[in-house]
């Protein structure tokens, strides 16, 4: 392979000033587009030796022709060029969010001569203001229903108002109060866009501030002994009361922000944001997009904003990221701007401030994990969905069959995978796929008693497996709840020295006609046993996503049992304890949360669990530690997390 690409410029023409650069082909389409604080020393880290470089930015520098920079005077103009430039190109190894679906939002028509609040997919309305998004359209029509009774404002189409304008007569809304009708001139038009204004104050979060007012208003018609207009105030609360209900309150009221949560991995990405004004979540959006180059958190989150807060949409006071970018003064600033320019466009004082921020503790930081969580979730339904699709299994299972060269599609694919705990423990699983899709009740567990490495714990599983097949050929249908039949594929989590320890085991057994490949670490990297070069997946193909998730699969079910096997050998351990039966010993682990918590605590630790006293408690750290009872125990423990991170490493 060659050093580097051809065309490299010059080291000593690069500038060392902040700059935006552009990747073109030779067609001169733009197809990477990057911001540096110093370009020499960015654009340097493209054109290093071609094999020192991730696969995915070797593929985006070979697909190159050339590159271009614009030096300018400071970061933040770099940001700023670089997000138009992406907004203009559309380069296709950029990062670029798009909503997976076409939320609704609920809009007011300010701009009007007679405002009108609708509900509309379309965010290119002229002068509207829009509240949302909403999952559901359903939802955000009972809240209108809502507030049409407190703010009715028409929301009748313009074809709709001409015709009453026309006859006098108002439509059904204007005759049941939930339009103030202002076709036939029941209200000024002034009076009416008053309404349109406070139904926009009261959806951007002055919640307290109307049902405090409305309250007031309701108290004076009672003591005016106008109880008809008392009862309609009355209703108005009660339907005011009935929206907000549908809002959940997270923060407190005056607080105005929105939280992202990202979830991300190798191939794909999803960012959950949820916008609260008034200390209530006012709409959610979410995001999920294929990555074509592996780009760390703090640039994932410069991205999102950048596409969260386009031509239309306007960041709060406050934005709440998992992970600050490197830039994050720069990405303040741009924040703040556009703050400032949407202030402006509503007529508003004060270009007001972004503050751009990490919630380490508290409501928000709650809030912040929360988000997390979904975004973790929407990133699993995507590659589910993706992965049981019928066609993109069929897909995958062809571009498999393809890449590695076999005679048949493998319809039963068995990936296998090694966990230890710095070399204890050792267990391995396997996973099955058939035609692209899990078979949970065919899932096998491996306990390895001894073993020198990985590779020798992956000839010793393999061996296991293999010596079935030959009883399964000859009786297949009396296995019962043993391995169901022979696999197409077989996949190793690793790279040669994995694969030969595996094609050692199915030569030594003399099984023919079984493919066999390693996952490597980059994940687009397919090994074969006897090959110098491994298979390369194209980048967000169907194949490739397969992998993915047997790769994980096979992670998830390995660690999983690892620990189980952890709870169960403390168990064995305590039983040994007089008066600690396996009810207390579960206790212990319910009150400590894990194995490791446990090997960490003291004497007095356990002692104030309930139903142990000093004696009981002393004994259970002298069976644990070997006697030291009056201190932390002997050696440090990790939490529960460290440990399966460990294991899968």
């Amino acid at each position: 392979m060659a050093e580097t690409v051809a065309w490299r410029p010059r080291t000593g023409d690069i500038p060392t000033s902040p700059g935006v650069y552009r990747f073109r082909d030779a067609r001169g389409r733009v197809l990477y587009v990057g911001k540096a604080k110093n370009l020499r020393a960015r654009l340097s880290n493209y054109f290093q030796p071609l094999r020192a470089l991730h696969d995915r930015t070797r593929r985006m520098v070979l697909t190159a022709a050339g590159v271009e920079w614009t030096v300018v005077g400071t970061e933040f103009e770099a940001l700023q060029l670089e997000y138009s430039w992406i907004k203009e190109f559309s380069p296709p190894f950029n990062v670029q969010f798009r909503d997976d679906k076409s939320y609704p939002y609920l809009a007011i028509t300010l701009a009007d001569e007679v405002p009108r609040v609708l509900i509309t997919r379309n965010r290119k309305l002229r002068g509207a203001k829009y509240f949302g998004p909403y999952t559901k359209v359903w939802a955000i029509r009972e809240t209108l229903d809502l507030m049409l009774k407190v703010f009715p404002v028409r929301s009748c189409s313009d074809t709709t108002y001409r015709r009453a304008e026309q006859t006098g007569r108002p439509c059904l809304l204007g005759d049941i109060g939930k339009c103030a009708a202002p076709c036939v001139g029941r209200i000024p038009r002034d009076a009416h866009r008053g309404l349109a204004q406070d139904l926009a104050t009261f959806m951007g979060g002055g919640d307290q501030r109307f049902r405090g007012d409305l309250t007031k208003r309701m108290q004076e018609a009672s003591a005016a002994l106008n109880f008809e207009e008392a009862a309609r105030l009355r209703d108005a609360i009660g339907a005011m009361d009935a929206a907000l209900s549908k809002t959940a309150v997270v923060l407190r009221e005056d607080v105005d922000t929105d939280v992202f949560g990202i979830a991300d991995d190798e191939l794909a990405a999803a960012v959950q944001q949820f916008i609260v004004r008034g200390g209530r979540i006012r709409g959610t959006r979410s995001w999920v997009v294929d990555k074509e180059l592996d780009v760390p958190l703090g640039e994932l989150v410069e991205t999102v904003l950048r596409n969260a807060y386009d031509e239309e949409v306007f960041p709060p006071r406050e934005v709440l990221v998992p992970e600050l970018p490197d830039d994050a003064e720069e990405l303040a600033t741009w924040l703040s701007q556009r703050r400032a320019e949407g202030r402006e466009a509503e007529g508003l004082r004060g270009s007001g401030r972004t503050r751009l921020h990490v919630a380490e503790r508290g409501e928000k930081a709650q809030l912040a994990e929360t988000a997390a969580r979904n975004a973790a979730q929407a990133l699993m339904l995507y590659k589910t969905r993706r992965s049981a699709d019928f066609t993109a299994r069929s897909q995958a299972n062809a571009d498999l069959q393809e890449a590695l060269g076999l005679d048949d599609a493998p319809l039963r694919i068995e990936c296998f995978d090694v966990s230890h705990l710095a070399g204890t423990n050792v267990v391995a699983s396997m996973v099955v796929f058939e035609d692209g899709l899990p078979r949970k009740d065919q899932y096998r567990r491996f306990n390895v008693a001894s073993t020198t490495d990985d590779t020798d714990s992956i000839y010793q599983v393999l061996s296991r497996r293999v010596a079935h097949l030959e009883d399964e050929e000859a009786a297949p249908a009396q296995q019962g709840d043993r391995f169901a039949y022979r696999p197409n594929l077989l996949l190793v989590d690793g790279g040669q020295p994995q694969v030969a320890a595996a094609k050692r085991a199915l030569d030594e057994a003399g099984v023919t006609g079984v493919a066999l490949a390693g996952i490597a670490k980059r994940l687009e990297e397919l090994w074969q046993p006897d090959s110098d070069y491994p298979v390369i997946l194209p980048r967000n193909s169907d194949a490739l996503f397969l992998v993915q998730r047997l790769r994980d699969e096979a992670h998830r079910f390995a660690i999983t049992h690892q620990r189980t096997r952890r709870k169960r050998d403390i168990g064995s351990q305590l039983a040994t304890v007089p008066g600690l039966g396996e009810a207390r010993v579960k206790q212990l682990l319910k009150h400590f949360g894990s194995v490791a918590r446990l090997r960490t605590a003291t004497a007095t630790d356990i002692a104030d669990v309930p139903g142990f006293g000093p004696v009981l408690a002393a004994a259970v750290v002298e069976r644990l530690h070997g006697g030291d009872t009056d201190g932390a125990p002997r050696e440090e423990g990790a939490d529960e997390e460290a440990l399966d991170a460990q294991a899968a490493g």
